[in-house]
């Protein structure tokens, strides 16, 4: 990559809309995150909800025709390719792993991937309304070098892959929650050395996913190659953003009306100088957020939230990477559906936000 090069759109791709054993067992038969989208109902005046997907409709992962399809309104919106969560809980256990093996052992559909590993335990209280529970579902564990090799291994056919994005030929891998992961340096070293022995690459592309601002220098020294923060974890960083928050947690208790942000401010500390300034800082797109469906009145909601406002959003994320060598920008998300974070066409908006994002990226390349 380069200054002249065009940006590099990854959209993070939630792998999971079809049934599995743990989750029935949990949640009962058929469950997927449908059922909660589909069952949610506004909380107050103005509020959209539920939320109907338009093109896909209420569609299940395992017709491999649903994935063709949404590599094409991928490509219709100018996304690069989709960072496939990954859930590998240690022991040599993972979840919702279906859709992306399948696209490895089939090479379709022909379009881009990557993973981020979302490396944290799974709690009851993600898919409660009420929050009561402090349940662990499955928790996340490191158990060692055996582990590390047996996950490096399971996945080494995809990271050869040709349609297996890299940065200068080496591997994007994305963690989510590296500072949980107390040997995450050692865990980096090991699965550099199994790339060499398997004439990969010399190294992966390791990025952090950064909880907030105060983590990067962490980070930074872990020996991670890029840091993408997420807009909605970021801190205050004065005085009236912190009363303005305290005041939003205050009036979300005493009115049980979920926590409002207005999207307008998202788009104004999204992207900042300082960010700018430093080539390994890589931002975010969020064309939505609205967690209700599986939180209830408990929800972060991002209020304002529009095409027209999406289009602002992205100008100026694109602007602020003008200048970088690296133009690599996280789209969160492309099918979350239960945190109301999606590109994938609805009723209401249709293909808007596919449509702007392509129309932006075209005159941003010219």
């Amino acid at each position: 990559m380069g200054k002249d090069s065009n940006p590099l759109i990854l959209a993070y791709y939630l792998p999971q809309f079809h049934p599995f054993k743990e989750n029935e067992e949990w949640w009962g038969k058929g469950f997927t995150e449908w059922t909660n989208v589909g069952k949610a109902k506004p909380l107050y005046k103005g509020h959209y909800q539920p939320k109907v997907p338009a093109d896909l409709g209420y569609y299940d992962l395992r017709l491999p025709i649903i994935a063709e399809q949404q590599a094409n309104l991928a490509r219709e919106a100018g996304v690069s390719g989709f960072c496939y969560w990954h859930y590998w809980f240690g022991d040599g256990k993972e979840l919702m792993e279906m859709p992306f093996y399948r696209a490895v052992e089939t090479g379709k559909p022909d379009f881009p991937f990557c993973l981020g590993w979302a490396n944290e335990s799974w709690m009851a209280k993600l898919w409660n309304k009420n929050g009561a529970t402090g349940k662990t579902l499955i928790e996340q564990k490191y158990t060692g070098k055996e582990d590390n090799e047996l996950h490096f291994n399971r996945y080494k056919k995809a990271f050869s892959d040709s349609r297996y994005i890299k940065v200068n030929g080496r591997p994007f891998f994305l963690i989510y929650r590296p500072l949980d992961f107390y040997n995450i340096k050692e865990f980096m070293q090991q699965w550099n050395t199994l790339l060499q022995k398997e004439g990969i690459a010399d190294s992966f592309y390791f990025v952090a996913h950064a909880r907030n601002e105060s983590e990067c220098d962490s980070l930074v020294s872990l020996g991670f190659d890029a840091i993408n923060i997420f807009p909605l974890q970021r801190t205050p960083k004065n005085s009236k953003e912190f009363f303005k928050e305290l005041y939003n947690k205050f009036h979300k208790r005493i009115t049980g009306i979920p926590r409002l942000i207005n999207y307008k401010d998202i788009i104004n500390t999204t992207w900042n100088d300082e960010y700018e300034a430093k080539e390994n800082f890589m931002p975010t797109l969020i064309p939505n957020w609205d967690h209700s469906p599986r939180s209830g009145k408990h929800a972060l909601i991002l209020n304002n939230s529009t095409p027209e406002n999406w289009r602002k959003h992205i100008q100026t994320i694109l602007q602020g990477v003008s200048r970088k060598n690296n133009k690599i920008i996280m789209l969160k998300s492309w099918n979350e559906w239960g945190e109301g974070n999606y590109m994938e066409p609805d009723l209401k908006y249709g293909k808007a936000y596919i449509n702007i994002l392509k129309e932006e990226l075209d005159k941003f390349n010219k």
